[in-house]
């Protein structure tokens, strides 16, 4: 045993401020031989576009209605919605004192918006230019939310290949717009509320921010002129990172011209050392939270969250099974490690890159 505690050898808790949980990080582990399930390592080379692809220019949906011929962002509602707008009331069948069955009925809408007309992009190779469009629908699709009466929260996000579930290769996103505030919102609202109440009137993810910002050799992995990106201290997915804009901003609405720029900068450059990571197109759910539509909630502090799963290798996932079902979320590889990996990569992706550099790594 050796005297001295070692963050990168040693079992240890972290804890996630946001939704108030704990961490448990097993640094350790990273040596244990893989004998598990493999991703398929096969790269699909998609065209530009697919006559058969129901995202595509022109194309026919699945519910009869044609695509327009966009040529840049392209928004229409999801025609096998979760939510609608027009369902009945639900039957009041619980008692006030019934604290066991209980049972809320959910109205909304949900809308789908694909970043570009190509089949073939993802985020991580479009131009800075062409995600500048997609933050400007996703603002102006906040707006327009708000302007209905039952629609509270909008929760922006983006599934990304099919190891997240996601049913179509073209580069698009989603909206779920609810007349509740969903969990996970809810509960990360409620940390930066009390937080504020506790701390003087001080923003929890200002001032954390800044501090990554003071230390940016631990969890940074790059920064811009109004935003930052970190493997969070508390970060669960093995390479998760966490969007942050530098200065208090509680939604999308409340950006400046600069801001919504930097903002389409970072996408653009996490994504791509995503990408050169493991030379793959890197599996994520990444979402958007930040202030609901109604309401006050100046506490609110805009952020994006990106969850990959991927752990060893294209092919090597993270699963949270067992204990982590069962007692609290664990990692294996410390967020500072995975920081630097990721620092690590270019920001040039490794498909443009000359094919006689292909025997090298794009990451160091």
């Amino acid at each position: 045993m050796t005297s001295t505690f070692d963050f990168n050898n040693h079992s240890h808790r972290r804890f996630n401020p946001l939704t108030r949980s704990w961490v448990l990080c097993s640094p350790h582990r990273t040596q244990r031989p893989w004998q598990g399930h493999r991703e398929s390592a096969y790269m699909e080379k998609r065209p530009e576009y697919d006559p058969t692809c129901y995202l595509c220019p022109g194309n026919q949906r699945a519910n009869g209605d044609h695509n327009p011929n966009y040529e840049s962002t392209f928004v229409f509602p999801n025609d096998f919605a979760a939510v609608k707008s027009d369902q009945p009331a639900l039957p009041d069948c619980t008692s006030d004192d019934d604290d066991l069955i209980r049972a809320q009925g959910v109205r909304g809408e949900c809308h789908v918006m694909c970043f570009s007309p190509r089949h073939d992009l993802t985020m991580a190779e479009m131009t800075v230019d062409e995600i500048e469009h997609v933050v400007n629908e996703w603002t102006a699709s906040y707006e327009a939310m708000a302007e209905k009466e039952y629609v509270k929260h909008v929760q922006i996000f983006e599934n990304k290949g099919a190891a997240m579930g996601c049913s179509n290769p073209h580069p698009h996103g989603q909206m779920w717009c609810t007349e509740e505030i969903p969990e996970e919102p809810r509960t990360e609202l409620e940390s930066l509320k009390a937080y504020r109440e506790t701390h003087e009137d001080k923003c929890m993810l200002c001032l954390y921010a800044s501090r990554e910002a003071n230390e940016s050799d631990k969890r940074v992995v790059f920064e811009n002129d109004t935003f930052i990106c970190v493997v969070p201290f508390w970060a669960l997915w093995p390479f998760e990172t966490l969007l942050l804009p530098k200065e208090h901003v509680s939604c999308l609405p409340e950006m400046t011209a600069n801001q919504r720029r930097d903002l389409a900068d970072a996408l653009r450059r996490i994504t791509c050392r995503y990408d050169n990571l493991f030379e793959c197109s890197f599996p994520y759910s990444m979402g958007i939270h930040q202030a609901p539509v109604q309401g006050d909630y100046e506490y609110a502090h805009l952020h994006l969250h990106f969850y990959p799963p991927l752990l060893r290798s294209a092919t090597v996932r993270k699963f949270l099974v067992g204990f982590e079902m069962l007692g609290e979320p664990q990692r294996d590889i410390t967020p500072e490690q995975a920081a630097a990996r990721l620092r690590d990569c270019s920001e040039t992706h490794y498909k443009q890159r000359p094919i006689e550099d292909f025997a090298d790594s794009h990451c160091k």
